[in-house]
């Protein structure tokens, strides 16, 4: 079993320094492609750098709030896997859509999206060989 903590960003390296080993952290988010100028936008490199294992990708916040779409966390998650980090992929239904009773769709939809470009990306790459993703709901 892994334990993982995710605080903000600006607090993720003082939470990891002051944490026992065994306990990893994790980032809120993270860039879908290699640096640039997007201002405000964490890269998966940068995590890396910082030691950073974990990171959280497609959280219905920001899919509601920013309106990233499934496709566009599919892309996330090989990046940020052939990054070397692991991934805690979320995927549910809003409200709205568990009450009219469209959940598995959704889920389905948006875990598609997912491992569709995971597959992909490792069927072309031996990066992910050893990727790790969660899945949760």
């Amino acid at each position: 079993m892994e334990v993982v903590v995710s605080p903000p960003f600006v607090f993720l390296t003082s939470v990891k320094s002051e944490l026992r080993p065994e306990i990893q952290v994790a980032a809120q988010n993270c860039w879908v492609k290699k640096g640039g100028a997007f201002t405000g936008e964490v890269s998966a490199e940068m995590l890396a750098n910082l030691g950073v294992p974990w990171v959280i990708l497609g959280h219905s916040e920001r899919r509601a709030l920013l309106n990233e779409t499934n496709e566009f966390v599919g892309d996330k998650v090989p990046y940020a896997l052939s990054q070397g980090l692991k991934v805690i992929a979320c995927v549910g239904e809003t409200l709205e859509q568990r009450e009219a009773g469209t959940t598995m769709e959704v889920v389905a939809a948006q875990t598609k999206a997912i491992a569709g470009n995971y597959f992909k990306t490792k069927l072309a790459s031996t990066v992910c060989q050893k990727s790790k993703i969660l899945f949760y709901l």
